[in-house]
C-alpha cells in the first residue's frame, strides 16, 4: 500500500455527523450507514466512533483508497463491508450484501486529496503527469485517449457541459493542432495548451485558466454525472423511514443534480386543487438544508480547498409511497424544519449555491463552522 499521499481531513464533519445522528441513533436496533464515496473514510471513521450499533458499508472505485481506508478501519472490522465499487452500482451493492435498507447515506462528490496529490494520477493542473485521471486506475477510458482521439465536436461540447468553458471551440482546435504535431500526453503540456488558447482579460480572473478543462476531462473519464444521476436516487429509494441522506458536491453541475432529485422528491406529485392529498402523491423527502449550505469563513481561509462545497440533505418521511396517518418522523418534522426551504430558482442554475456574497449572509451557520480545515471531495 504504501505511504499515505496527501493530506486528509473530512468536509463538514461535525455539520455530516450533525444531520446524520437521529437517523444513526435507533434505541431499538442496529442501524446501518453507506458511504457511498468512502475516500480516506474520514467521515465513516467519525460516525462508527460516534454510534457503536452502526454497521459501514462503505464504497469506492479507487482500490489505493479502499486499502487504506480498511487500515484505517481496522478497529471496526466486524461491522464494516468495504466494496470496490463506483456509487453507481449502490443498489447491486445492498442486494449482494443482503441489506433492503439503510438508515444514513453520505455522498461526498469530486476528487480527494489522494488523487489531487499523486503527481501520477494525472487530476492537477499544477504539476506535470501522464493524462490519466481515472479514479479506478484499473479500468476504463484514460483523459489520454479523450484528447487524442475525441473529434473537435466531441472534445468542444465535452469542456462546454462539463467544464462551462466559455472558449470550449478555442481549446479544442489548440489541441487537435498539438496531437496533428505529435502525441499529447502531459498534464503541464496541455495547461499550456488551455492558457494559450484563452484571451488573456479571461485569464486574468477565476483562477488557473485550465481548472475548468481538467474539471471536464476528469468528469467525461469517470463518467460522474451519469453515476450520480442513477446513484442518488437508489439511495434515496433504500431509505428506511426516518433515514437520512446527506451530499457534498464541488461544483454547479453535482449540485444542481442533486438539488432537482432532492426538492423533486420533497413535494407532492398529486393535483393541486384537490382538498386532499390521495394516497401515494405526499411527499417523500424532508429537505434538511436550507438550500445548499456553505463553509464557513475561517474553513475556506484555512483550506481554499473548502470554497466550493455545497451541502443538501433530506430526510425520508414516507416509506414506498404509502401516505398513512402522521409518524412520530413526520411530527419531529414539523418541530425541526429550519424556517422555509431556499425559495427555488425559476433558472437552471445551482440556486444559493453560487456562492454570493448574499447567499453567505442568507445560509444558517452549521456548528462547525470556525473551526477545522477541510479536503475537497474526499470520504
Amino acid at each position: 500500500m504504501g505511504e499515505l499521499r496527501g493530506t486528509h481531513v473530512p468536509v463538514l464533519l461535525e455539520r455530516c455527523l450533525e444531520l446524520l445522528a437521529p437517523a444513526l441513533d435507533r434505541d431499538d436496533r442496529t442501524t446501518v450507514y453507506v458511504d457511498a464515496t468512502l475516500g480516506l473514510a474520514g467521515h465513516a471513521e467519525a460516525v462508527l466512533a460516534a454510534h457503536p450499533r452502526t454497521v459501514l458499508i462503505g464504497l469506492d472505485r479507487d482500490t489505493e483508497a479502499l486499502a487504506h481506508a480498511r487500515a484505517r478501519l481496522d478497529r471496526y472490522a466486524d461491522r464494516i463491508h468495504l466494496v470496490h465499487a463506483v456509487y453507481d452500482e449502490f443498489a447491486e451493492v445492498l442486494d449482494r450484501l443482503g441489506y433492503a435498507r439503510v438508515d444514513g447515506v453520505l455522498f461526498d462528490l469530486g476528487v480527494s486529496s489522494l488523487q489531487l496529490d499523486a503527481p501520477d494520477r494525472g487530476f492537477a493542473y499544477a504539476q506535470d503527469a501522464p493524462l490519466d485521471m481515472r479514479m479506478d486506475q484499473s479500468t476504463g477510458t484514460t483523459a489520454e485517449e479523450v484528447v487524442n482521439t475525441y473529434s473537435h465536436g466531441e472534445l468542444a461540447r465535452v469542456l462546454r457541459v462539463y467544464g462551462e468553458e466559455r472558449f470550449a471551440g478555442r481549446i479544442a482546435s489548440a489541441i487537435i493542432r498539438e496531437r496533428e504535431r505529435t502525441r499529447l500526453t502531459s498534464s503541464a503540456r496541455l495547461a499550456e495548451l488551455v492558457r494559450d488558447s484563452i484571451p488573456a482579460p479571461a485569464r486574468r480572473t477565476g483562477g488557473h485558466p485550465a481548472k475548468r478543462t481538467f474539471q471536464a476531462l476528469r468528469i467525461e473519464v469517470n463518467r460522474e454525472l451519469a453515476a450520480l444521476e442513477t446513484a442518488l436516487p437508489a439511495a434515496l429509494d433504500a431509505l428506511s423511514l426516518g433515514g437520512r441522506a446527506v451530499v457534498l458536491s464541488y461544483h454547479s453541475l453535482e449540485d444542481r443534480i442533486t438539488k432537482q432529485v432532492l426538492t423533486g422528491r420533497s413535494r407532492s406529485t398529486g393535483p393541486v386543487d384537490l382538498p386532499v392529498e390521495l394516497p401515494g402523491t405526499g411527499p417523500m423527502l424532508r429537505l434538511l438544508s436550507r438550500g445548499a449550505e456553505l463553509a464557513g469563513e475561517s474553513e475556506v481561509e484555512a483550506n481554499p480547498r473548502a470554497a466550493s462545497v455545497r451541502l443538501r440533505a433530506a430526510e425520508r418521511i414516507e416509506q414506498d409511497g404509502t401516505n398513512g396517518t402522521e409518524t412520530t418522523t413526520r411530527k419531529r418534522a414539523a418541530r425541526e424544519r429550519p424556517g422555509r426551504v431556499a425559495e427555488e430558482v425559476r433558472t437552471s442554475g445551482a440556486g444559493v449555491a453560487d456562492g454570493s456574497e448574499k447567499a453567505r449572509r442568507e445560509m444558517p451557520r452549521s456548528p462547525g463552522d470556525g473551526g477545522g480545515t477541510t479536503v475537497q471531495g474526499e470520504g
